[in-house]
């Protein structure tokens, strides 16, 4: 895979993996284990994110090959200015989300479910559309999701449908971008700073009651998934997928 022709000289010089892979949400959790993972190995990483401080921090531990672009993906201009900055790529990986969205499904008309709508399908959406100017023809964009699309757990029916969105899109995107190829990635229960909306005493019991019921005997660290990522971007013969990862949890 090449990098649009005005850049691939200069470029290559820089990053032996010839690579540039926009990374939104790439200051934390699964986007950063990703930036994490691709710059360790020599791809130069443009990572975004809303929290200025956070993104200064993850940008300095990932070294040379990385950049930090100050974006909000519910912001159309936010995301305009984020690839002008950017410039020329040959994958994107989108990892915005907003946390919470369990509850009863009774309750679900006092809880903002547009808002949520907007954080993360919306917003995955627009990021891809918006990357489509610089984004190399025989590149990727490479989605993430949550298990709940594909489960039937009760007081999940909120996250089910936000994810559920993200994850139908996959196909059409895949036929209509070709040769760019679009896949995602459905974690299972990860342990990262979703879950920090509970209290420790409840997060550590959800999590325990998760990985109690995986069959790989354990909830999912954002390392997991991050090689899921690399793996879908370095598989040029994988487009239209969404691939679970999810310790087999969506199995139980």
């Amino acid at each position: 895979m090449s990098l649009p022709s005005n850049t691939q000289t200069e470029d290559r010089c820089h990053n032996p993996g010839g690579r540039h892979v926009a990374i939104l949400g790439g200051s934390a959790g699964i986007g950063l284990a990703t930036a994490r993972l691709l710059s360790d190995r020599g791809d130069r990483v443009s990572i975004g994110g809303r929290n200025a401080v956070r993104l200064n921090a993850a940008t300095a531990q990932l070294g040379s090959f990385a950049t930090g672009i100050e974006v909000d993906a519910e912001s159309v201009d936010s995301l305009r200015h984020f690839f002008a900055a950017a410039g020329a790529l040959t994958d994107l990986v989108v990892t915005v989300t907003r946390r919470g969205g369990f509850g009863p499904f009774a309750d679900l008309a006092d809880t903002d479910l547009i808002g949520a709508f907007v954080g993360k399908p919306v917003a995955h959406l627009h990021t891809a559309a918006l990357s489509l100017p610089t984004l190399a023809e025989q590149g990727s964009i490479t989605f993430v999701s949550a298990g709940s699309a594909q489960s039937a757990m009760p007081g999940t029916a909120a996250l089910a449908a936000v994810n559920g969105a993200i994850e139908s899109a996959v196909p059409p995107l895949a036929t209509e971008l070709a040769p760019r190829r679009v896949n995602a990635v459905s974690p299972g229960v990860i342990e990262t700073e979703w879950w920090s909306e509970l209290d420790d005493d409840a997060r550590d019991s959800t999590l325990a009651e998760f990985a109690k019921r995986a069959p790989v005997g354990r909830n999912g660290q954002p390392e997991d998934i991050a090689q899921a990522i690399v793996a879908l971007i370095d598989n040029t013969f994988l487009t239209g997928v969404v691939l679970p990862c999810d310790g087999g949890l969506r199995l139980t």
